[in-house]
C-alpha cells in the first residue's frame, strides 16, 4: 500500500504571514496600481503639466534676474518649485502676491 503524503507544518504559517512580508506585497500592490493608473492618462496631460511646469521655472528665472530693478525677488527652494510646478504661470503670480502681502 503507497505511503500517504504528509501534513504541511502549520506552525510555519505565522512566519510566512509576517508584518513585513504583508507591508512588502501591500506597497508592491500600490506601486503597480500607481502605475497603471498614470500609464493609462492620456499622454497630452503629461506634456501639460511638463510645459506649465518649464514657463513657470522660466518665469521664477526671470523674476529673480530682472526683479532686482524693482525690489522683487523670489527664492528658489522647494515650496516655490512645488508652487511653480503645479500652477505654472500663475503660480509665480501666487508667489508675488504671497510675498507682497507678507512684506506689508
Amino acid at each position: 500500500m503507497p505511503e500517504l503524503p504528509s501534513l504541511p507544518n502549520f506552525s510555519e504559517l505565522p512566519n510566512l504571514l509576517s508584518l513585513e512580508s504583508f507591508s512588502t506585497v501591500a506597497l508592491v500592490g500600490i506601486a503597480i496600481f500607481l502605475c497603471i493608473t498614470i500609464l493609462r492618462k492620456p499622454v497630452g496631460w503629461i506634456f501639460r503639466i511638463l510645459a506649465n511646469t518649464l514657463i513657470g521655472f522660466i518665469l521664477l528665472f526671470a523674476v529673480n534676474a530682472f526683479g532686482g530693478f524693482i525690489g522683487v525677488s523670489l527664492g528658489i527652494n522647494w515650496f516655490n518649485a512645488v508652487i511653480v510646478g503645479v500652477f505654472g504661470l500663475p503660480g509665480v503670480g501666487l508667489l508675488l502676491i504671497l510675498q507682497w502681502l507678507l512684506i506689508i
